[in-house]
């Protein structure tokens, strides 16, 4: 058989793929709906008997969650560019990395969602067609959880299981302990206390929370953010009273790893805690957990509670703070491909 030579074949470049939880397109029904759908299915956020699970997902779950979640987004949708603040966010961050990576030759940056639009497998697609024969992959997850970092890297593996031409793959770890996140996060902190007319008698640093049963079972969620947390508070020489940890967005039944964020910031001012700031460093942009349900639900469950002041930091986003810590990163693992 003669040999063929296939023109295309040209590679070298390294692809940078990051990569964030997802979205729905819109906040009506439908959309809500094909979202919730495929986050919910997924056996890496939901461990039940799936067979049970699918019958409680599409008889009740599906019938109801759509327009509760629906309208949470609506109250801090981007309606300018029709688009939730998330996907605005992760789209920014990946321009303005490749922006900061342009003096690297050969580095193509991109993004993709786990849950909706746009997939892994058509951006890493996409970076192969462009030449790149090395990929980094990204998960925007500090804190590492099967639920959020393991289930980017099974799409993006079943994604290469596609291709005829693979790339090499390397991913991102856990960098919940990385010095230039730390950094950042100390940097964002205080700026923002510094920007207060008023003093804080306590900080929350909220982290999305996660069935205890899954640390049980060997997940190291819980000691990433409990490292996250001591290191933010000996980068700001603050006690353990002053800046305590806690869990958001507990979702059905079981028991979520603890304290609650809800319950603990409805508690503070019968502590005396008239004056609350509150962080979110497990996440890498804002989104509906942050702008709507800390944002104005647990404000909403402060002042009624008794309290006075209250504040969220912003997520890092697409900061100057957030680049230069993302690249340092990405340039950290790029190491021996450049």
């Amino acid at each position: 058989m003669p040999f063929i030579r296939h023109r295309g074949v040209e590679g070298g470049k390294i692809g940078v793929l990051i990569v964030n939880l997802g979205t729905p397109e819109a906040t009506s029904y439908w959309p809500m709906r094909r979202y919730l759908r495929e986050f919910l299915s997924d056996r890496r956020v939901i461990e039940v008997n799936p067979i049970l699970w699918q019958v409680i997902l599409n008889l009740f779950v599906l019938s109801t969650r759509p327009q509760k979640s629906g309208k949470a987004y609506d109250k801090i949708w981007n309606k300018a560019r029709n688009e939730s603040p998330l996907k605005t966010a992760t789209r920014a961050q990946a321009e303005k990395i490749a922006a900061r990576l342009s003096a690297i030759p050969g580095v193509v940056v991109d993004w993709a969602m786990r849950y909706g639009l746009p997939p892994i497998a058509e951006r890493l697609e996409g970076l192969v067609a462009q030449g790149c024969d090395r990929v980094l992959l990204f998960p925007l997850y500090p804190q590492y959880a099967a639920a959020t970092t393991a289930t980017v890297q099974d799409k993006a593996f079943d994604a290469l299981k596609c291709l005829r031409r693979q790339p090499a793959l390397r991913t991102v770890p856990a960098y919940y302990d990385h010095p230039a996140y730390i950094d950042a996060l100390a940097q964002s902190l205080g700026a923002h206390l510094q920007s207060l007319p008023w003093r804080p008698d306590r900080i929350v640093a909220s982290y999305h929370g996660l069935p205890e049963e899954y640390v049980e079972k060997g997940d190291p969620y819980y000691d990433h953010c409990a490292e996250t947390t001591h290191l933010l508070r000996e980068r700001m020489g603050l006690g353990e009273e002053d800046l305590v940890m806690t869990f958001q967005s507990r979702f059905g039944r079981a028991e979520w790893i603890k304290p609650y964020t809800a319950e603990t910031i409805e508690a503070l001012p019968k502590q005396g805690v008239k004056n609350l700031v509150v962080i979110t460093p497990g996440f890498a942009a804002d989104c509906v957990e942050t702008l709507e349900e800390i944002a104005i639900g647990a404000a909403e469950i402060f002042h009624e509670a008794g309290g006075e002041h209250f504040s969220l930091v912003p997520c890092l986003n697409d900061s100057e703070l957030s680049i230069e810590m993302l690249a340092t990163i990405i340039e950290d693992e790029l190491q021996g491909w450049r």
